[in-house]
């Protein structure tokens, strides 16, 4: 799957899927942008993409703020003239329930960046994408089609909402030669378990299989999605949770 001449804009990029996606992308000659908060995670994947492609452009943004979420697109068609894919990837969970009364500020910090940036991306990137017929895949979670743990409440409310929108995004941008397509991993072994009250492995028993996916999994899912050979798929939700939705 070449990716030369291609250029992908990727959020979440300073590790997990997103940094393993980055890696894969720069393997298949594409440039790439990545987007982060951790300078010292975001040189580490900027290391590992030029080992293996083209030097990616590092953005260094909080996708909490809209005046960054714009600076994220015009900082890549500076660089790169162009948006072939966006990987909204970037995401994260925080605890708050009813009872607790933390319910609403999990639901406001969440909503901001699991949803409200990937809409506000779409957004900018899509004059850019219609142009080059290109595509987008949202990240999303297992966590949006399954009531969990009280506390994840708001969690689940946000990925259930950013499947929604990949659906309404994909029937709206169709008539342009646009396609929008989610992935909804179960576990993953990245960091975003370091400020969640669980680990990982632990979780490898909510599943069917009693194992948990590696990032490599779901970044091999993105470059197909991102590829020809899915060019007859939009709108379409793909799980990878090693048999959660089962149990």
């Amino acid at each position: 799957m070449s990716f030369a001449n291609k250029v992908v804009l990727i959020t979440g990029g300073s590790s997990g899927i997103g940094a393993t996606t980055a890696v894969f992308f720069a393997k298949e000659g594409a440039d790439v942008a990545i987007v982060g908060r951790n300078q010292t995670k975001l040189k580490r994947v900027t290391e590992e993409c030029s080992k293996n492609g083209k030097t990616p452009l590092v953005i260094t943004a909080e996708l909490s703020s809209a005046d960054d979420i714009n600076r994220i697109v015009k900082e890549t068609v500076e660089k790169f003239k162009k948006i072939d894919v966006l990987v909204n990837n970037a995401g994260f969970a925080v605890t708050g329930c009813i009872l607790d009364g933390k319910v609403l500020d999990a639901y406001d910090a969440m909503m901001s960046v699991n949803v409200r940036s990937v809409i506000q991306l779409t957004t900018l990137a899509a004059p850019y994408l219609i142009k080059t017929k290109g595509n987008i895949i949202n990240i999303s979670s297992v966590a949006g089609k399954k009531v969990t743990a009280s506390a994840f409440m708001a969690y689940n409310v946000s990925k259930a909402a950013l499947d929604h929108f990949t659906r309404g995004a994909a029937l709206e941008l169709s008539a342009s030669g646009v396609r929008v397509n989610g992935i909804s991993p179960g576990p993953v072994k990245t960091d975003f378990f370091d400020n969640i009250p669980t680990t990982v492995d632990a979780l490898s028993e909510i599943t069917a299989l009693k194992r948990v996916s590696e990032s490599d999994e779901i970044a091999n899912m993105i470059l197909f999605l991102a590829s020809d050979k899915a060019k007859g798929i939009t709108g379409s939700d793909f799980v990878c949770d090693n048999g959660v939705l089962l149990l």
